[in-house]
């Protein structure tokens, strides 16, 4: 296995296509494909699904070109530090569920190391995608959540992905829905929780999971009870027009973050005894990079905001 090897991979993996590919490296195509082959010989599996519409990744195809990401860059920066001095920008992604505190927590990184020396990626995206990132080193962390529901399964399902969990903090259970909603008016009033008696008058709103729409993955607590009105959405602004738009609500953690959502919405402790950690996935035995442990700083202080 050599080095060329594993770009010339990393190569086809982003063009879907021998032929791009080999013109994008100023190689013939017979070469890139024999090289290709030798490769996939080596190491005993195929990386790739060569069809008529394509090439596409394997399972393992995709675990091994996150490898191979890793290794490239980490020689990219050893070539450019030691021998050839130039600045090699490094790279820092991060995937996370819809948590807007999350972002927040990324644009304080950003703003820190600015973009001299860091190349930034962030996705906020599906649990099963975070999943898929930071297994396939597509992202080196991910910001989920669990709970004693879903704690089990997602263990398992992480465990298979080489990835563990660690927790950062706990949080109650709040309903984050508009201020104008007239279940809010009377709360914010009042103070009192709400109950989910009450909040059957009003649609649920979920982040849908696509083909891994099972409450297990789903990003919101209590996914597992029958709800009377349900509304899918699949970004986060469109889940902020359905708050207003037809006074839905989501399950949260409370933290707010109004400089980024707007004042328009509030937080009504939910009447539960329901906890839920947030908390970061890596890779098994992986040594985090100083930023990752920037970010990981930077989301810890929200430990501060949890609503109780």
């Amino acid at each position: 296995m050599t080095l060329n090897q594993l770009k010339y991979a990393i190569a086809v993996s982003k063009e879907n296509s021998m032929n791009d590919a080999a013109k994008k490296l100023f190689i013939s195509q017979p070469s890139l494909t024999g090289a290709m082959h030798a490769l996939e010989d080596e190491i005993g599996f195929d990386i790739f699904i060569r069809s008529k519409n394509g090439i596409s990744l394997t399972v393992k195809g995709a675990e091994f070109i996150g490898y191979a990401r890793s290794v490239v860059e980490q020689y990219d920066i050893l070539d450019a530090k030691f021998v050839s001095k130039t600045n090699v920008k490094k790279q820092f992604s991060v995937s996370m569920q819809h948590y807007s505190f999350a972002v927040k927590a990324f644009i304080a990184l950003v703003k820190k190391y600015g973009y001299d020396d860091y190349e930034f990626e962030v996705h906020e995206t599906r649990t099963h995608e975070i999943i898929s990132n930071v297994k396939n080193q597509k992202s080196e962390l991910g910001v989920i959540y669990e709970n004693e529901f879903n704690k089990t399964v997602l263990k398992k399902v992480l465990t298979e992905a080489g990835l563990e969990f660690t927790p950062l903090f706990d949080c109650s259970i709040y309903a984050y829905i508009s201020k104008k909603n007239p279940l809010a008016v009377e709360k914010l009033k009042t103070g009192e929780p709400v109950t989910f008696e009450e909040l059957d008058d009003y649609p649920c709103l979920s982040f849908d999971q696509g083909q891994y729409n099972s409450a297990y993955y789903a990003e919101e607590v209590l996914s597992n009870r029958d709800y009377k009105q349900i509304i899918r959405a699949n970004d986060r602004g469109t889940m902020l027009n359905l708050i207003k738009g037809v006074n839905g609500y989501t399950l949260c953690s409370g933290i707010l973050c109004e400089d980024l959502n707007g004042r328009d919405y509030c937080a009504l402790k939910l009447d539960t005894d329901e906890k839920m950690t947030i908390g970061y996935i890596a890779r098994k035995a992986s040594i985090i990079s100083e930023i990752g442990q920037k970010y990981i700083e930077e989301i810890s202080k929200y430990k501060k905001m949890v609503l109780d």
